[in-house]
């Protein structure tokens, strides 16, 4: 895994727990998500979701739907 395709350190803890029980560890895979998935993990609000799209943004990728 490259630095690149980490999860943004500025996620909070909640939102990085969340997506570490859903099994996603990399920014690449939070790429074939919808927001309606990540909202629908405990701990991932519409703060996480501006971060992770900003940080998606900056690698040319988006989130699944935002097309």
């Amino acid at each position: 895994m490259s630095p690149d395709d980490d999860l943004p350190p500025s996620l909070g803890a909640p939102a990085l727990r969340a997506l570490h029980a859903a099994g996603v560890t990399r920014l690449s895979e939070v790429a074939g998500l919808r927001e309606a998935e990540l909202v629908a993990l405990h701990g991932v609000g519409p703060k996480a979701v501006r971060l992770l799209r900003a940080a998606l943004a900056e690698r040319g990728l988006q989130l699944a739907g935002d097309g």
